[in-house]
């Protein structure tokens, strides 16, 4: 059965409600929304340095040390096994060189951050500030 569109009573009240105007709201809302939604957020425009070894390569004569912690918390010198008392003394010496190393710190994924944090800590305290901390490249 066709559905017609002539009313036969045209002076009876309608019992269907027209959701034309409804939608023309909704999608006015939504353009608004879509447009002021980027203009809410507050970030601080910035020009973040690039990451690639051909920005800036190290220097022939730059010197190099690597302090690692395994899984079991044991610290290394190089490839020397160390404790945090010997760890001081090491630090000790490098801040009396007039050019003391870049000091590469790696820990094991499964160490506790707490452990790299010392580490950092040990370093702070003998005022050394050539610091890196390795991760793996994916």
């Amino acid at each position: 059965m066709a559905r017609t569109f002539k009313r036969k009573d045209r002076m009876g009240a309608m019992t269907e409600i027209n959701v034309t105007p409804l939608i023309d709201l909704a999608f006015a809302l939504l353009i608004i929304f879509i447009i002021s939604t980027p203009l809410l957020e507050e970030t601080i425009p910035l020009q973040l340095p690039l990451h690639g070894p051909s920005l800036e390569a190290p220097k022939a004569d730059t010197k190099f040390q690597n302090i690692s912690i395994d899984s079991n918390k044991n610290l290394f010198w190089g490839k020397e096994k160390i404790d945090h008392a010997q760890l001081n003394e090491l630090l000790r010496g490098l801040t009396l060189q007039d050019n003391p190393p870049i000091l590469h710190i790696r820990g094991a994924k499964d160490v506790p951050y707490q452990e790299v944090i010392t580490v950092l800590d040990a370093i702070k305290q003998h005022n050394l500030s050539k610091i890196s901390l390795d991760t793996q490249v994916w």
